[in-house]
């Protein structure tokens, strides 16, 4: 590749043989030079189109600082104009936008022409937050999995579904297989699978996990969830179940269909006072149906939840007074 971008009326020239460090992506490639790529070395993407002016200024300032690092850090050029599906994706409102990726997640970027000085500078906080999660730009070392995970993880709570599990296939590629980081990123996958709704897609994945594995505490939430899920999807109606049980509190198998409606509806902490409440009456029913589905509903939720905390002193009064 040439040392400059050519952002003239044509697209940019592909470089020489074996120069890695500066390349052309569409969104056929991009998982590949981008996200794939980020596991180990940053890279930078810069989104741009021939028609746009400041392009032309930004893209061999940028060019000519991520080859002054030496190999550091790459940089991956994206016409939108080529690409505008891609550039959807990825919410490009303005050009030039550049994004810098780590860990198969973008991390920071900018928009429009900016000076050498602040190009330098941005490169220089994509170097140090490289350095911090252990990528050395292909010099010896690994990544940091557990960063990358954590990464990942952020995603997940953000609300980005698709960066989530991207992030976490990423990880689960270059992880050891058996490896706690192996495990931990199915979990991950598994996670968003049933947050977008597809349950049968979580259990599959959940299935490659090895038995140590399995034993880890995300993945024993994870598994609760989705036996919690698999117990909704066979229980009656809600408002029937809701009505079964105010016609009768103290029926343990009504008191147990409505728990299954509460969890189904999100209400985890409604379904914590029902199976008490039903323990309370009869904790031996259906050799204690009502109290597996709490313990269920504990590992669901994890052991510090407040709900859980409070729901399991309570259980303790009851089964030792």
């Amino acid at each position: 590749m040439s040392n400059t971008l050519n952002l003239g009326g044509n697209a940019p020239q592909t470089g020489a043989a074996g120069d890695d460090l500066v390349k052309d992506a569409t969104i056929e490639t991009f998982e590949a030079d981008v996200l794939t790529a980020s596991m180990s070395t940053p890279v930078v993407v810069d989104f741009w189109a021939s028609w746009c002016g400041p392009c032309k200024t930004l893209g061999p300032i940028l060019e000519k600082a991520i080859r002054a690092k030496g190999g550091r850090v790459k940089m991956v050029k994206v016409d939108t104009d080529k690409n505008q599906m891609l550039a959807q994706q990825l919410r490009i409102q303005s050009l030039p936008t550049v994004m810098a990726f780590i860990g198969g997640q973008p991390v920071d970027g900018f928009m429009g022409a900016v000076p050498e000085s602040e190009v330098n500078g941005f490169l220089d906080r994509i170097l140090a937050a490289a350095d911090q999660m252990g990528l050395q730009g292909g010099q010896a070392g690994a990544p940091d999995l557990g960063q990358l995970l954590d990464i990942a993880g952020q995603a997940f709570e953000g609300g980005d579904l698709p960066g989530a599990m991207g992030a976490y296939a990423q990880i689960a590629d270059v992880a050891e297989d058996g490896s706690e980081e192996h495990g931990r990123a199915l979990v991950g996958i598994a996670r968003c699978q049933l947050a977008a709704g597809d349950a049968e897609a979580a259990r599959a994945t959940m299935t490659q996990l090895t038995p140590a594995q399995t034993a880890h505490q995300d993945a024993a939430q994870l598994q609760a969830q989705l036996d919690l899920s698999a117990g909704g999807e066979v229980s009656v109606e809600a408002n029937e179940a809701a009505e079964r049980y105010r016609a009768n509190p103290q029926d343990p198998e009504a008191a147990l269909g409505f728990a299954d409606a509460q969890i189904g509806s999100g209400d985890m902490e409604g379904a914590i006072d029902t199976l008490l409440a039903s323990i309370e009456q009869d904790r031996d029913w259906n050799e204690g149906a009502a109290r597996q589905k709490l313990l269920t509903v504990f590992d669901a939720l994890g052991g510090a939840h407040p709900a859980v905390k409070r729901g399991r002193r309570r259980l303790s009064s009851i089964l030792f007074s």
